[in-house]
């Protein structure tokens, strides 16, 4: 073991502090050593430049196999609380949790702010803190996992935190979420452009969080935006809009933009006429409206909804495809 110059990492009598240089680690994936996991988070440690001396930060791993979590301890405080960090960091295919243990008490003068941690570049947050940008997601069909979840969100913008509420026996998922965006600019896009639509047999509430306390009291059954009762995925109309489909970077690509252009108007000519097809893509230095959206006009209201009823909840490039009708006038005059 190197030698750790400790007047750079204070530790005040360790027994004292242990609860404050621990952190709970959940939604671990199976099968992984504790040294693996203390090597993991001490390279991501140095590696950004969190670490505030030489050796290592993480000096043990406790994991509890039976319940599906860790527990792991920093040589320091501050070091513990720089590690919160990486709640929602990516290990082996799993989103970690990162939470402090429930007997958990700052100590005075020892550790820096707690929430003063600014996330780190790439790593979603798995805490979604309360606040108006906070955006429910409701109707969620239990079968979609948390990265199919986030793709969703993510066609509207990045984000900056995101937890899909699990049953805690079973892990499955119980069919809401929340989330924030990075840019809080998009929120009302996409509150706008999910909010309604059909997914497979459910249809999807999105809204604030703030909006109505029932949201956080997890009852979204019950809940409902003025106005948009029972809309789904709105009236037929003669134009389709598909989310989630296709990625800017499919579209800047012409061969590869060609191929989305000839499969799609093979897939939806198998409901009917296809009038025309529009998938808007990126200028470089504009803002594209509809970038990221797919719109199919069809001869007919009709064999619209045939189509809407079966795309919707279909994976495309393993994303699952979100639908809803679009208004013809708007389309005609390329309002997207």
């Amino acid at each position: 073991m190197p030698d750790t110059p400790q007047a750079a990492v204070p530790v005040v009598g360790s027994s004292i502090t242990r609860q404050a240089r621990r952190i709970y680690v959940g939604n671990i994936p199976f099968g992984f050593s504790e040294q693996e996991m203390i090597d993991f988070f001490n390279q991501q440690m140095h590696l950004s430049g969190l670490a505030q001396a030489e050796g290592n930060p993480i000096l043990a791993c406790h994991i509890n196999r039976d319940k599906n979590f860790a527990f792991l301890e920093c040589r320091s405080i501050d070091e513990t609380t720089q590690a919160m960090a990486f709640d929602g960091l990516n290990f082996k295919g799993q989103s970690l949790k990162l939470r402090r243990p429930h007997d958990y008490q700052p100590i005075p003068g020892g550790g820096g702010v707690e929430g003063a941690i600014m996330g780190l570049p790439g790593v979603i947050s798995t805490v979604v803190p309360d606040s108006l940008q906070k955006v429910f997601v409701g109707g969620l069909p239990n079968y979609l996992n948390e990265d199919q979840v986030k793709e969703l969100l993510t066609s509207f913008g990045a984000l900056r935190a995101f937890n899909l509420v699990k049953d805690v026996t079973s892990g499955l998922s119980k069919g809401y979420a929340f989330a924030e965006y990075l840019d809080h600019m998009v929120t009302d896009q996409a509150i706008a452009g999910l909010n309604g639509m059909q997914l497979g047999d459910k249809k999807l509430i999105v809204q604030r969080a703030s909006v109505g306390s029932k949201a956080l009291l997890g009852v979204p059954a019950t809940i409902q935006v003025p106005g948009m009762a029972n809309m789904g995925p709105g009236m037929a109309t003669e134009v389709l809009c598909l989310l989630n489909m296709v990625v800017e970077e499919e579209l800047k690509d012409e061969e590869e933009y060609e191929d989305i252009l000839e499969d799609i108007r093979e897939e939806c000519s198998k409901f009917g006429e296809v009038k025309s097809l529009e998938i808007p893509r990126p200028v470089p230095g504009v803002e594209v409206p509809g970038l990221g959206k797919v719109f199919i006009e069809f001869t007919s209201s009709s064999d619209c909804q045939a189509a809407q009823l079966s795309l919707t909840g279909r994976k495309f490039s393993n994303r699952v495809v979100v639908t809803s009708y679009f208004d013809p006038d708007k389309y005609h005059r390329r309002e997207f």
